[in-house]
């Protein structure tokens, strides 16, 4: 049996601990952690669907089938957690942030599925700072007989200061077999191309650019190369969001329909 506190029923229950004798609650107050945040991305090459931990404490939402809830306490039980975990090419919680309080963990992604579950196959350990934002990237190219596959955090240094006026987008690297990669984006309606910072290595990330508001072409190329290494087209940004685009997948497919070919994934960080 698992017992889980889904969203739903915490909202139903936050809704209901509003209601009060007073008419207005002051609900208010400091953002937990300090605004502390990770969230992961399930990168890893051919790697299985995972959840993702910090130390031993799963960090994401999971989904439950066949369970009850009890609208009160908030407690999902008698069900069966999915075995779907987070799959290749898969945000955990949709691209949200989970928040987390500052320290040191051992970063890691257990194997979702009945078989082999829980088997950890990829961990690194990584010092969180106070009110600072970070992703995880399982990487790399998955070993199936070792059950191991890559994987690193940058840190996501945007400002906490809304821009109504631009977006702000960066570039990181999640393509293991990629030379480093400068990325461009050309706006298609005024055929504008800026290049989003200097070339980028694999486990690396490029620094926030503004950008007008619109939808841009994008495209990556190697330094001195005369061709493109991965595109994209028609993406859209808006005025106020910031994204990170992330190269991923092995840059040996050519196949423009494969599950592993290269690919510039676009996520927003809020």
């Amino acid at each position: 049996m698992t017992k889980i506190r889904t969203f739903a029923v915490l909202l139903g229950a936050a809704l209901l601990a509003s209601c009060g004798e007073a008419a207005n609650q002051v609900i208010a107050g400091p953002e937990p952690n300090g605004g502390t945040r990770i969230r992961f991305f399930n990168f890893g090459i051919n790697a299985p669907g995972v959840h993702f931990y910090a130390n031993d404490t799963k960090m994401v939402a999971v989904a439950e089938v066949g369970f009850t809830a009890d609208v009160k306490t908030g407690i999902a039980s008698a069900g069966t957690e999915s075995t779907t975990g987070t799959v290749y090419g898969g945000v955990a919680s949709n691209g949200f942030y989970s928040s987390i309080a500052p320290g040191s963990y051992q970063f890691n992604a257990r194997i979702a599925a009945t078989t082999d579950n829980g088997l950890q196959i990829s961990s690194l350990t990584r010092a969180i700072e106070s009110g600072k934002k970070y992703s995880f990237f399982m990487s790399g190219f998955y070993d199936a007989t070792a059950k191991t596959v890559e994987g690193f955090v940058v840190e996501d240094p945007y400002s906490e200061t809304y821009d109504w006026t631009n977006a702000n987008v960066r570039f990181v690297n999640a393509s293991p077999n990629s030379q480093p990669m400068t990325m461009y984006a050309k706006n298609t309606t005024t055929t504008v191309e800026t290049a989003m910072g200097a070339a980028v290595a694999y486990k690396g990330a490029g620094t926030f650019t503004t950008l007008a508001p619109g939808t841009y072409d994008l495209r990556t190329a190697y330094t001195g190369a005369t061709t493109n290494a991965i595109t994209r087209t028609a993406v859209s940004f808006v005025a106020g969001r910031t994204y990170t685009i992330t190269a991923r997948g092995d840059m040996t497919v050519v196949s423009t329909t494969a599950t592993n070919r290269p690919f510039l994934d676009n996520t927003a960080n809020r």
